[in-house]
């Protein structure tokens, strides 16, 4: 096996390992490695499946399976979580090692990063120790030759003693020797001894001690003796219960492994070996067999050649210039969000309600009741339409933005700016990646909030993740933004001054998760934060036309998608309720009364808390909920621009108070149910899910509160 290195740059691989050819069958194979080595890039390039793989670290937080297959041979992939030890330290190494040790994989592929090669391997050893099935994967080789990185893979094979397969997943380059060499490992045809950890004399003669005990207990398709051995001398207690649920292993219960445990701690402790110190020592084993592997075997040019990188961190992670930039850049981000948002937003909604008429004209021909006709073309098909031309064009627009500066790696660098001030709320600092999740979607927030260890600060993580707006509610706040605060400005000025407005609104919603998490910290969930490590990825070339397919069928049709479906049925809902004679009015009119008085409280009126109410399926139907509260037809009418829509508001009595605490409230309240679900189904806990609903909305109420009732105030001074 060697390297050939193309006229691109790209190193590609060319060899075979044997493989007996006319072999077909299925086998089940795990990807493990650290967090951001491509390991999900490659598991998507081998399945053909488009799981979501972000330039940063955690984003693997559960296990996704998928389907590999040549002319004669077939594989099962797993793709674990990225962690960088199987020690059990999280859950997502709990559940890599669980699958590695207790799991039916015939082989493992121990993903590794070629500019790193010294640390991924820590990682691989430890998969060594637990089965010899392993096939290492050396992946990012075009960003190792870019990084003057030079892996020698022949040398590195013959010190392993597993298969060594160079890779770029990215490009596909190496992807068939790859899953040749896993075919050779599931079925013990590599030929070759895996390495094997040196440890200390007396650990290596207390490892052989407890190695004798336990051969007669550990059946065939258990993890290896050496490390079982090795884990129970440790004192892992996590290890110890999962040996005991997985294989019925209960230590305390046999003499002979009692006996032996003894006798090796005896040993262990005249040597000087205590529990942590035990600890330590076999890490340092690992490190200096990493190290003595990769010497001679990884040659690197000059450091000028990565140096570009840490310049460029200096500037974004700057204790001065990193907070300014980011809000520089969310700015730029809105900014382009709205200005191109804004003509595709009317060309498509002048063509779906162009579209009504067609849809009238059809039901009369087929002399459709009047009744039906209004139920399934005024209700459903004009909320329908609003809701796509309001969300798809802004959409279409924010998610590949964002996606691109996930991809090019900048998210880690806004959690590196957040940490400090996280930490100081007694939170961890993971959890600003979780709020840029919940940008797109506060579900998703939530399901990445796995990635933080500690329960408590997953616990915050989780309750105040609904302070970030996600994007249903941002189309809401960019339409009252432009057509109240800013219609008079210019085209330039109207975007660019609803964009720093809106840059105010999203600041003012991590200010809140900031002072939500101090308080639930200091309250119900005291305690001292946690520190972790956050690996800064190297800065990548964004795959430009891959985001953009990605943003446009995984996120932007999406949620699209979702919030029609809510839509829908709550159009009908609402054009019954408004068409149905309830009183002096309607069932909707008499609802909105109702709600009137405690609305007003807070400078809203009942239609639009009704609205929100209505809207709790979904964010998105918020505002075409409030244009048919106001109509008396009960159906939307064609706005044709944003200013028809502020005059159906100003005719009902709207100020400028009113949109504010509008605004406030849209950025701040109850989330929706699909998050709802969500936070219960990851808590187990109605207690906390109710919690959830009611922190952000109670902190919604009272800013309300507070700016309408100082309005009042304000004017009445004014008056005396």
């Amino acid at each position: 096996m060697g390297l050939t290195k193309h006229s691109t740059g790209v190193y590609a691989v060319h060899g075979t390992f044997g493989r007996e050819e006319g072999k077909s069958g299925v086998i089940k194979a795990a990807l493990a490695g650290n967090p951001n080595v491509g390991k999900s890039t490659l598991f998507n390039a081998l399945t053909g499946m488009d799981q979501h793989t972000g330039n940063w670290p955690g984003k693997t937080v559960t296990c996704a399976s998928g389907y590999w297959k040549s002319r004669d041979a077939g594989c099962m992939l797993i793709d674990l979580p990225g962690c960088y030890s199987l020690l059990a330290h999280s859950e997502e190494e709990a559940v890599a090692r669980d699958y590695i040790c207790f799991g039916d994989a015939d082989a493992v592929i121990a993903v590794c990063d070629a500019c790193c090669i010294e640390r991924s391997l820590n990682l691989a050893l430890q998969i060594m120790e637990i089965t010899p099935h392993v096939v290492i994967c050396l992946n990012l080789m075009d960003e190792a030759q870019k990084s003057g990185v030079l892996p020698n893979a022949v040398l590195l094979q013959e010190r392993l003693g597993v298969p060594v397969v160079p890779t770029c997943a990215r490009s596909g380059l190496g992807l068939e020797l790859l899953m040749q060499a896993v075919q050779d490992a599931a079925t013990g045809k590599t030929g070759q001894t895996a390495v094997r950890v040196k440890y200390p004399p007396a650990l290596e003669r207390a490892i052989a001690g407890m190695q004798n005990a336990l051969c007669p207990c550990m059946p065939e398709n258990g993890p290896s003796l050496r490390w079982t051995a090795l884990r129970l001398l440790e004192g892992d207690a996590r290890m110890t219960q999962a040996l005991a649920g997985h294989l019925g292993l209960a230590p305390h219960e046999a003499p002979a492994i009692e006996k032996a445990g003894k006798t090796a701690q005896n040993i262990l402790k005249a040597a000087g070996l205590a529990q942590q110190t035990l600890h330590d020592e076999i890490i340092e084993s690992i490190v200096h067999t990493a190290e003595d592997i990769c010497r001679g075997a990884v040659s690197r040019a000059a450091a000028s050649k990565t140096m570009r990188g840490y310049r460029i961190d200096r500037l974004l992670t700057g204790r001065r210039v990193g907070i300014p930039i980011m809000v520089l850049l969310l700015l730029f981000v809105f900014w382009l969000t709205i200005k191109g948002a804004n003509l595709p937003s009317q060309l498509l909604s002048h063509a779906l309600f162009a579209l009504e008429r067609t849809l009238h004209q059809a039901a009369a021909w087929m002399e459709m009741p009047a009744w039906l006709e209004g139920l399934l073309i005024d209700g459903m098909y004009r909320v329908l339409a609003w809701v796509v031309s309001v969300m798809l064009p802004p959409m279409a627009i924010f998610f590949p933005l964002f996606t691109l500066l996930e991809d090019l790696g900048y998210l880690p660098r806004v959690a590196f700016n957040l940490d400090h001030c996280l930490h100081r709320c007694s939170a961890c600092g993971k959890q600003a990646l979780t709020m840029a999740m919940g940008f797109g979607c506060n579900a998703a927030g939530v399901v990445g909030c796995r990635i933080i260890d500690s329960p408590r600060e997953r616990l915050i993580a989780i309750l105040t993740n609904s302070f970030v707006p996600c994007n249903g509610r941002f189309p809401m706040l960019i339409s009252i933004l432009t057509m109240l605060f800013a219609g008079t400005c210019g085209r330039f000025g109207t975007s660019m001054l609803s964009a720093l407005l809106l840059t105010g609104l999203v600041l003012l919603g991590v200010l809140m998760t900031f002072a939500a998490s101090r308080l639930l910290s200091k309250t119900v969930l005291k305690g001292m934060p946690s520190f972790f490590t956050l690996e800064l990825p190297p800065y990548r070339r964004p795959q430009v036309g891959k985001v953009l397919v990605r943003s446009v069928f995984d996120r932007t049709l999406f949620v699209l998608g979702r919030a029609a479906a809510v839509a829908a049925p709550a159009g009908m809902i609402i054009w019954i309720m408004a068409n149905t004679p309830f009183g002096d009015g309607t069932l909707l009119t008499q609802c909105a009364a109702l709600l009137d008085p405690f609305a007003r409280f807070f400078g809203l009126d009942g239609v639009i808390l009704l609205a929100f109410i209505l809207g709790f399926p979904a964010n998105e139907i918020v505002v075409p909920l409030i244009v048919m509260g106001y109509l008396a037809s009960g159906s939307i009418a064609e706005m044709a621009s944003l200013e028809a829509m502020r005059t159906l508001f100003a005719e009902n009595g709207w100020t400028w108070v009113t949109a504010v605490c509008t605004m406030l409230f849209s950025l701040l309240h109850w989330p929706c149910s699909t998050t709802c679900l969500t936070i219960y189904r990851e808590t187990q806990s109605l207690k906390w899910t109710a919690a959830a609903f009611v922190l952000p909305a109670a902190a919604g109420f009272g800013l309300c509160a507070v700016v309408a009732n100082g309005a009042r105030l304000a004017q009445y001074l004014l008056a005396v």
